[in-house]
């Protein structure tokens, strides 16, 4: 995970923005690290989807830590960033971002590396493209 910036500011392009809501949170109000994660997931396969011009599957995740926690109504927007093009694979950076309804504030939740592969309609590797 990169270090916290004086200043620091999203990378890559808005893929995915949405508002938490109560039923992904636990009894304390924060929401469950595996509602973000398949968000995340989402956003990058938004991204690969793009990029590989047709469908595409998740193949894997890299490690990632959680900087602060995430409560109920804010806006949650991640932000994608191809790393890497294969013959057949995409791999990009996901960051979270949450915006404070109140302050306005953004802060970085998280970051996390996913990998996709492009799929023909049988579920079979394709070449991108």
């Amino acid at each position: 995970m990169s270090s916290l910036d004086e200043e620091p500011t999203p990378a890559g392009k808005l893929t995915l923005q949405t508002l938490t809501m109560p039923a992904a949170t636990n009894p304390n109000g924060d929401v469950f690290a595996g509602w973000l994660m398949s968000q995340m997931d989402l956003a990058g396969a938004i991204l690969a989807q793009q990029i590989a011009k047709g469908r595409v599957t998740t193949v894997a995740v890299g490690s990632m830590a959680f900087l602060r926690p995430v409560p109920v109504g804010a806006t949650v927007s991640c932000y994608s960033e191809a790393t890497e093009t294969g013959r057949s694979s995409i791999r990009t950076m996901v960051e979270v971002w949450l915006t404070d309804v109140e302050s306005g504030e953004c802060n970085k939740v998280t970051e996390g590396e996913f990998v996709y592969v492009a799929i023909d309609d049988k579920g079979r590797t394709r070449p991108i493209g």
